[in-house]
């Protein structure tokens, strides 16, 4: 339960009214009537420590980045966060603690993603829509986990209603992850029976010479990403289990030729780097109640320079297919380290590539 009460501030404050106090930030109406500076202060007192450090953040990150968005000023004692700012300061933060409110109340790490993502939903006037996202699934830590942008909740809603999606945008947006995620979920619901993770088994402009081991020791390197999405929702040890069982299978592109893959959830990673041929070829082996997710990033394109890429001809020749649905993220759902987000936008004003 959170308890919000207003203090006369600076005694600057003739009066203040409470219309109503209610559990949420933006439950509370204000009638003030000023002496001179339209000043007040409004005290949010979080429900555990663990909100606490959830919304300030590393060193109160959070808390100076909700300070220069709304130019209130934000003092945290305690379990009390002390708002001091005009009406409509404290307004525009109160939305934003309101919009965060599911992320911070469950003690889930907030990040400047999730405040931007919440500053986008409320000018666009969309806050219900976003406050009332719902946990896709949950990591082995507990954690709910929750698509943290616009494109994201978009991507996870094509995931659950089309049979064939693809996702594309630059690394860090959650696109591999959110589909190995959604495919976990999938398999734990009985919706489908097997998962089926492959990508083309292309260098990423180094020569990695011979591998040694069986089929799946030298694919793994190639596969690790969609491995590591895995152990967020399942244990380490969990994984090879599944796989001898056949509830997981990881195989380079070249092993789909000739089938026909039915009853699974399927992810196609780094389709950047597939041909024309190859992607057709994956494509037309969607089966029978089966699902299938498309992720690459165009940027990072390793094909030889004559060679066009499968995944940018497969956008310009099923862009109007009625039953596929295109996702394309930009840099504001970049959910990495903050500074990945600054060295993509740095390359792609150097124009490299």
């Amino acid at each position: 339960m959170i308890s919000i009460y207003h203090y006369l501030s600076l005694g600057w404050i003739k009066s203040v009214n409470l219309a109503t106090v209610g559990t949420s930030p933006a439950g509370v109406r204000i009638k003030t009537e000023f002496v001179s500076a339209p000043m007040t202060q409004v005290v949010v007192t979080l429900p555990s420590p663990a909100s606490v450090i959830s919304l300030a953040g590393k060193r109160e990150e959070n808390l100076q980045l909700l300070a220069k968005i709304t130019g209130a000023k934000l003092l945290l004692r305690g379990q009390d966060l002390y708002i001091d700012g005009t009406p409509s300061q404290i307004a525009h933060c109160q939305s934003l603690l309101d919009a965060l409110q599911a992320t911070w109340q469950t003690e889930q790490m907030i990040t400047a993603v999730d405040i931007a993502a919440a500053q986008a939903a409320i000018a666009e006037q969309r806050q219900k829509n976003w406050q009332e996202r719902t946990p896709i699934n949950r990591s082995r830590s507990g954690a709910s986990i929750l698509p943290r942008t616009k494109h994201q909740q978009e991507y996870v809603q094509s995931m659950q209603q089309y049979d064939l999606v693809f996702a594309i945008g630059s690394a860090g947006t959650g696109k591999t992850y959110l589909a190995a995620i959604m495919a976990v979920r999938a398999l734990q619901s009985n919706q489908f029976q097997k998962i089926i993770l492959t990508r083309p088994a292309v260098e990423a402009g180094e020569k990695l010479g011979f591998l040694p081991g069986d089929l799946q020791q030298k694919v793994d390197p190639y596969l690790r990403p969609l491995y590591d999405a895995l152990h967020e929702v399942i244990e380490a040890d969990k994984i090879p289990q599944m796989i001898e069982r056949g509830l997981i299978e990881i195989a380079p592109l070249a092993y789909m030729r000739g089938r026909t893959l039915n009853n699974a959830f399927i992810i196609v990673d780094e389709a950047q780097n597939t041909t024309p041929v190859q992607m057709k070829m994956i494509l037309t082996r969607l089966g029978t109640n089966s699902r299938m997710v498309i992720t690459g990033d165009v940027s990072q394109i390793d094909l030889p320079p004559s060679q066009k890429s499968g995944l940018v001809v497969a956008v310009e020749v099923l862009q109007n297919i009625e039953g596929i649905a295109f996702h394309f993220f930009d840099q504001s759902d970049i959910v990495r380290h903050p500074l990945v987000q600054k060295v993509i936008d740095a390359y792609d004003r150097y124009v490299v590539y």
